[in-house]
């Protein structure tokens, strides 16, 4: 049994709401797994000492074959409501990204990811089949018609 595992191993037997309709049941088991996955990842990231929005930004750079502005990176984050700045300040403290001065104009900042950086994605990477497991057992078919379903609950589609 993993250190995960074993934290949670009681969570399973956590008594839920009873639900009115299968529509309620849904958001409760939704509002459930969103936790219980974004624990999963926090568990994850814990050694590697880095939260999920500074690995979302480390993520964005990585991906990127340009340095980005600030707002750049604001526009790609999961979390709108970051302040992205003061966790990019963070994250050079660091050592895992950087900060120039735009060679195109000098009054923005381009920020860039560090081989420190590179080498921490590189140690959650080694992780992924971890966390791969948690969906191995779902098929391309059911895995599309939860992601439908999750974007009906945003509105996505009409």
């Amino acid at each position: 049994m993993s250190q995960f595992e074993a934290k949670f191993e009681n969570l399973n037997a956590i008594p839920r709401r009873k639900c009115n309709n299968y529509a309620q049941k849904v958001m409760l088991e939704v509002l459930y797994t969103s936790n219980w996955l974004s624990e999963r990842l926090r568990f994850l990231l814990e050694p590697e000492n880095i939260t999920m929005q500074q690995f979302n930004i480390l993520r964005i750079l990585r991906c990127s074959k340009e340095p980005l502005s600030l707002i750049q990176i604001r526009e790609r984050l999961l979390d709108k409501m970051s302040d992205t700045s003061r966790i990019i300040d963070r994250l050079i403290i660091k050592g895992l990204v950087e900060k120039t001065s735009s060679r195109t104009d000098k009054r923005l900042l381009e920020i860039t990811i560090t081989e420190g950086g590179r080498r921490v994605l590189e140690n959650i990477d080694e992780k992924d089949p971890e966390f791969d497991a948690i969906v191995s057992n779902i098929t391309e078919e059911e895995a599309k018609a939860v992601c439908t379903i999750l974007d009906k609950m945003r509105g996505v589609l009409v």
